[in-house]
């Protein structure tokens, strides 16, 4: 009992470690670490916008909040110093003539909300800038100029985030597993893709990337060793008609790299098949990419999707999501080579061949008959 529970306990442990050890999530995060990467960070900066978009919602939001109440308080902190200076504050006691550079400023408080009022173009009304000082007022025209590249900057930004394409993508969705089975008379590897929005993706194109392990003739191993992988739709993989769920599906024939694994064998293999859909989002025009991927304990052999579309009453088509990543059990050949030898056996039984080591030989016959 004691070895029973440590076998299963150490194939639960590889099968877990191996479902991580993939590049690529199921909802398109690439799980990609880069090291020792020689160029400073410096790079990064200069590319400031694309750095800001990248940033996670978090460091964004620290990153606006903190620039507003920075410069908020910077300013503030030189509306006291030119307060200061010029003898404004109440503790110089100013005389009834004296006439400040800002009105009603009696400390960094009061600064500070200053500073705020100007940025933001709140205007109360209460505290202003006089023509007494020209300091004052090339500082108040610098604070109003700053203030709207930066509102400008991470308000776009805020906007540039949430209208991405990449938002888009989450609203395509793939199914949990691939399956392999026939369909129209060959071995297919094949996959359901659905679009969650009736608005349309214009000029789609799906295409597939194997990625395994490899050696070369040479000796050299090449981890994760891409090879292009075809996927089709009965009306072709390019400009879809993307209003209904697809079932796209590879052929699985010589030039496959599916041809030698086998029902039996597949979940021996070390691959990961990664998925792309390429298309234009039909409301912004602007381009989106969606991918996912499956490891060998995700290729369902012998399987093939449960149908989903149905036609009401009204003369509506509907679509069962319920059955979305629903398979069915089918009749399918153990491997693609057997299929294949079985199509020619078959094709040779209705031929005939010669045989060369037949001879026709003619017998003479006697009209000699004895009485």
């Amino acid at each position: 009992m004691f070895n029973y529970l440590r076998k299963r306990f150490t194939s639960h442990i590889r099968e877990r470690s191996r479902r991580r050890a993939r590049l690529v999530s199921k909802d398109g995060r690439c799980n990609i670490e880069f090291g020792n990467v020689e160029q400073s960070r410096f790079v990064f900066l200069i590319d400031i916008w694309t750095t800001i978009l990248d940033l996670r919602w978090r460091y964004k939001m620290t990153i606006f909040i903190s620039a507003f109440l920075g410069s908020w308080f910077l300013f503030g902190l030189l509306w006291y110093v030119v307060a200061y200076i010029h003898k404004d504050l109440p503790e110089f006691n100013p005389s009834i003539n004296h006439t400040p550079c800002v009105e009603n400023i009696n400390g960094l408080t009061s600064a500070f909300l200053f500073s705020l009022e100007t940025q933001v173009t709140i205007g109360y009304g209460f505290r202003c800038v006089t023509e007494q000082c020209a300091t004052a007022i090339f500082l108040l025209i610098f604070q109003s100029i700053l203030g709207v590249i930066i509102n400008s900057f991470m308000c776009g930004a805020i906007l540039a985030k949430i209208s991405r394409s990449k938002n888009r993508a989450k609203t395509i969705t793939f199914s949990k597993n691939a399956v392999i089975s026939k369909r129209a008379g060959k071995l297919c590897l094949l996959i359901r893709v659905a679009n969650l929005r009736k608005s349309l993706l214009i000029g789609s194109h799906i295409y597939g990337k194997l990625l395994k392990t490899t050696i070369t003739p040479e000796g050299e191993t090449i981890i994760l060793d891409q090879v292009n992988i075809e996927f089709v739709v009965d009306a072709g993989n390019e400009n879809l008609f993307f209003i209904s769920p697809l079932t796209i599906y590879h052929i699985i024939d010589k030039n496959s790299p599916f041809f030698h694994m086998a029902a039996e064998t597949i979940l021996q293999q070390d691959f990961e098949l990664v998925v792309f859909l390429d298309g234009t989002v039909e409301a912004t025009s602007a381009t989106c990419q969606v991918r996912t991927s499956y490891i060998p304990e995700e290729v369902l052999w012998g399987y093939r999707f449960a149908p989903i579309v149905s036609k009401t009453k009204e003369g509506k088509y509907r679509v069962d999501f319920q059955n979305f990543s629903k398979t069915v059990a089918v009749e399918t050949p153990h491997c693609a080579f057997c299929l294949y030898n079985e199509k020619e056996a078959k094709a040779k039984e209705k031929k005939g061949y010669d045989n060369p080591g037949f001879v026709l030989s003619e017998v003479s016959e006697t009209s000699d008959t004895k009485m």
